[in-house]
């Protein structure tokens, strides 16, 4: 795979250094103790969703299927390891012949989650397993948080489409993960141009404030959009004066004028005025979109305004408050010793402080009520109940280190939104609260 399909600078040839350093410490430990090739199931999933979400969004498995493939120690990685002494020769000869070669299984991206939910099981020896750690948790930490965002401000807009216009807010390949994640959760289109190219998102923009200055009056801007892009293009109206600008552009382009830019002000108040105004003049039909720094709050408060779509930046990239998900990483099984038919033993770290875990590999599912939206999220290790088996959560991803779930980015987004329908109609409410239903534990401690 060509790295530039990850979002990473040409220069950087692998993903095997988006690690911390104990990783490869313990990596090496294991190697000595004899340890690390004992069959291993580690889990991703959090103990709690961020303050007031009703529920969370699976985003950036796609990614972490790319990052896993692209996970070699090349040359340049294995020189920059052992100039700094990160791990000694023996674990470095490891290294380089480091492929994948266990299963993945996880819920299907653009799926929703809660407390407990494992997100991903990752299988194999617990070599090739823990060095994984770092590049999944970061992959689905941001994505995930970004994707919840996003499909709280597609609540809130309902059926009025969203523009991802995030890029200059956060790190340049931050933002390209982040369109993604935002259109997984129901964004329509972006601003970020790389986005475009690497997930085939669609793209839009016209103008900025500085065009309108460029030029020794607004007529003359707005003259020159529309000659080089079109009497279907959106016009910036809150450079200078706002009432001035709207008649100005409805006198340079017609009423087919396609759209105006409100950037500034009061938003509802002002969007009724120029709704009344575009009317008056003839253009029942240009549309009228919103920008600055709007979040999912503001985009509620605008619902009864004459809004035709927004544009959010800044809080979507920063996941609106909650630019992480807590997610975790950890065994939770492992094989009583190398040999590849010893039973898988659960374990699980025991501790104070809110941070325990539970053992065993698990299955999930997700029960509905009568009317066929969920009730519970169920987890357990024993055998799955036979009235939960068709509503298994997991599907496999990788198996024996070949990728085998690929999918195009709008069958995640469409499925994100099926899921969030699915849900209780409280799960959209923007005010604080629990999550939306319950998990449940059944069977846990019976098997792994």
């Amino acid at each position: 795979m060509d790295v530039a399909d990850l979002g990473l600078p040409v220069d950087v040839p692998s993903t095997a250094l988006f690690t911390d350093h104990y990783e490869l410490t313990m990596l090496q430990a294991a190697l000595k103790a004899g340890t690390a090739d004992r069959r291993s199931v580690f889990e991703v999933f959090t103990r709690r969703l961020p303050e007031g979400r009703r529920y969370g969004v699976v985003a950036g498995t796609g990614r972490v299927l790319d990052a896993v493939e692209n996970f070699r120690f090349d040359a340049d990685v294995l020189g920059f390891l052992r100039e700094h002494d990160v791990v000694n020769e023996e674990t470095l000869e490891w290294l380089a012949a480091y492929r994948f070669s266990g299963d993945v299984w996880g819920y299907p991206e653009g799926e929703v989650y809660f407390p407990g939910s494992p997100i991903m099981r990752v299988e194999g020896s617990f070599a090739e397993c823990v060095l994984l750690e770092t590049v999944i948790l970061s992959i689905l930490n941001h994505d995930s948080a970004i994707a919840a965002a996003a499909s709280r401000m597609a609540s809130a807009a309902g059926d009025r489409p969203l523009i991802e216009m995030g890029a200059r807010r956060t790190h340049e390949l931050a933002a390209v993960a982040a369109s993604r994640a935002a259109y997984v959760g129901g964004f329509a289109t972006t601003s970020d141009l790389a986005a475009g190219f690497r997930y085939g998102i669609p793209t839009v923009g016209t103008s900025a404030h500085a065009f309108t200055l460029l030029h020794d009056n607004e007529r003359d801007a707005f003259q020159a959009q529309v000659d080089s892009l079109g009497r279907n293009t959106t016009l910036l109206v809150d450079t200078y004066d706002v009432t001035e600008a709207v008649r100005t552009a409805v006198e340079v382009a017609g009423p087919e004028l396609g759209a105006v830019r409100i950037d500034s002000g009061d938003l509802l108040l002002v969007a009724h005025r120029v709704r009344q105004q575009l009317d008056e003049l003839g253009a029942v039909n240009t549309k009228i979109v919103v920008t600055s720094d709007l979040d999912e709050y503001a985009i509620a408060s605008l619902a009864a305004a004459p809004v035709d779509a927004y544009g959010v930046g800044t809080q979507l990239v920063t996941g609106s408050g909650h630019p992480t998900c807590s997610m975790v990483y950890k065994l939770v099984a492992r094989a009583e010793s190398a040999d590849p038919k010893a039973p898988l033993v659960p374990v699980a770290k025991k501790s104070s402080g809110g941070k325990t875990s539970i053992g065993g590999r698990k299955w999930a599912a997700r029960r509905l009520d009568g009317d066929g939206y969920a009730e519970a999220e169920v987890i357990g290790t024993g055998p799955v109940p036979p009235e939960l088996a068709d509503r298994q959560l997991l599907v496999e991803l990788v198996k024996g280190g070949e990728v085998v779930a690929r999918e195009p980015l709008d069958v995640v987004r469409d499925r994100h939104a099926v899921a969030r329908a699915n849900l209780p109609l409280s799960a959209t409410q923007l005010s604080r609260g629990e999550a939306v239903i319950p998990t449940e534990y059944v069977q846990l401690g019976s098997g792994s």
